[in-house]
């Protein structure tokens, strides 16, 4: 396992800048935002277009000793709005055929949310069961939109030699294990999760056991933490809307790691990915509003790199 980075936080940087940061972390891994949320400072999809860029761009990395763990599309591509649909299918589709070139074996997305007609402007996110046109709208978003949508996708991804990893947060329809597991049920094990704790611990689900549950389909995994505030928690409870900049009056708010929880629970959560068969990447992302990027980024990496198990185990007596 290894520490990597989303280079998304190192947006006012140029790649160059960013490749000389991260050596002197000590870091070798990167995963590249091409559009969507966020956009694409470092990686360009008009490479797909550009056979002498894409050639550079290769090159760079390479020479560098630079490796990338996955392309990152994030967007909403079954937003009702067509016009937005579309420009996040394209991002995802295209990025699917760079991830093919770049030799990336994995693509991060967010599921999206459909609306509530076909006629919608908004997505409508379901978030319980009653009154009973909840459920028949829930129906219909998963059996009209949600699972022909994602069923192509990861075929077309599977086609190109590419794993889809839907990162669960909570606003899309994919927000948890358990939806996350009814889509690939449906669509297949080349669709799995990039798996982000921080989206767990505010939906008050014990991501460590969490992954017992995801198992091999964990794809790709998110390294942010998060800490819930309990003295607003009874006013607010987790569903909590208000500016993520508004730090004193949330419920919760994202955590650079080890911010939220100590080093005895990054412990334990690394050795059972470890368990479960995650020897991947742990993917640095900040979105901690009360530290900078450039301050958050070292200490995650300095935290985790005393964490991550580096070797497999021998031949050991008790086997």
């Amino acid at each position: 396992m290894k520490v990597g980075v989303f280079t998304a936080l190192l947006a006012d940087l140029s790649l160059d800048q960013v490749i000389e940061k991260l050596k002197a972390l000590d870091v070798d891994t990167v995963e590249l935002g091409t559009g969507n949320y966020p956009g694409d400072p470092h990686c360009k999809l008009s490479m797909l277009e550009n056979k002498t860029a894409l050639k550079e761009f290769k090159a760079k990395l390479e020479d560098n000793g630079i490796t990338i763990s996955a392309l990152s599309c994030h967007g909403e591509p079954l937003h009702p709005n067509a016009a937005i649909a579309k420009a996040n299918q394209e991002c995802s589709r295209k990025t699917i055929l760079l991830a093919e070139k770049l030799g990336v074996p994995v693509v991060i997305d967010f599921s999206g949310c459909p609306g509530d007609s076909d006629k919608a402007k908004y997505p409508n996110w379901i978030t319980c069961a009653w009154p009973p046109h909840f459920l028949d709208l829930l129906a219909w978003q998963w059996e009209k939109k949600v699972i022909p949508y994602w069923t192509k996708r990861t075929k077309f991804a599977a086609d190109h030699g590419v794993k889809i990893a839907l990162e669960m947060h909570p606003g899309f329809v994919v927000h948890n294990p358990e939806t996350l597991l009814r889509l690939r049920e449906a669509c297949g094990p080349n669709l799995g999760c990039n798996y982000d704790p921080s989206h767990m611990f505010w939906q008050q689900i014990d991501a460590i056991k969490a992954i017992r549950i995801l198992g091999d389909a964990i794809f790709h995994v998110h390294a942010k933490d998060n800490q819930i505030y309990d003295a607003n928690l009874p006013k607010a409870g987790v569903l909590d809307t208000k500016k993520l900049s508004d730090e004193r009056n949330r419920s919760w708010i994202y955590r650079t790691v080890g911010y939220g929880h100590d080093a005895g629970w990054w412990g334990e959560f690394i050795s059972t990915l470890r368990m479960y068969g995650y020897d991947y990447v742990l993917s640095i992302e900040h979105e901690d509003c009360l530290m900078s990027p450039a301050e958050g980024l070292t200490k995650a990496v300095r935290f985790l790199q005393n964490l991550v198990i580096r070797e497999k185990p021998g031949v050991a007596y008790w086997a």
